[in-house]
């Protein structure tokens, strides 16, 4: 874990950041939002997005905790975010506009906590390099909060 002190530093104030800026663009629209069923789903989709990034820095800088420990954490996390997605992707999938309906929606969805999960297994079956999943898992995860943001700022005004 040497050397990643920095990028969960740096991960986490991200997160939070956007988040917070993410709160203020639902607050913004929030009229405009309740106006559509699945829209109000789709805003918490974008906030677990950058929410779970958020709890795995958390995590990772917990000073002197095992890669076991820290594996059950990210996986528990990855896996946690990643039914609470699927979950919001099923609620909303039937009732969705068919734009909505897009491959890029579902990878917005279900891609961003899958690499916090294999992370997770790789440092509990003992592989250091495992930590390395955690930066997809971050970069996607803050593609999807902006992606989410996106639709809720702009698309919605279309």
């Amino acid at each position: 874990m040497l050397g990643w002190e920095n990028f969960f530093v740096a991960e986490a104030g991200a997160s939070a950041a956007l988040a917070g800026l993410l709160f203020v663009a639902i607050s913004i629209n929030l009229t405009r939002i309740l106006q559509f069923r699945e829209l109000p789903t789709r805003a918490v989709e974008a906030l677990l997005s950058l929410l779970s990034v958020l709890i795995v820095a958390t995590f990772a800088l917990i000073p002197a905790q095992s890669q076991t420990t820290l594996g059950i954490e990210m996986g528990a996390t990855g896996l946690t975010m990643w039914t609470f997605q699927l979950v919001a992707l099923m609620r909303t999938w039937k009732n969705s506009h068919p734009r909505a309906k897009s491959l890029s929606r579902i990878l917005m969805n279900q891609l961003p906590s899958l690499p916090f999960f294999v992370a997770g297994v790789l440092l509990i079956t003992g592989h250091p390099h495992g930590i390395y999943w955690v930066v997809p898992g971050t970069l996607f995860s803050f593609a999807a909060g902006v992606f989410g943001a996106w639709v809720l700022l702009i698309e919605i005004q279309r």
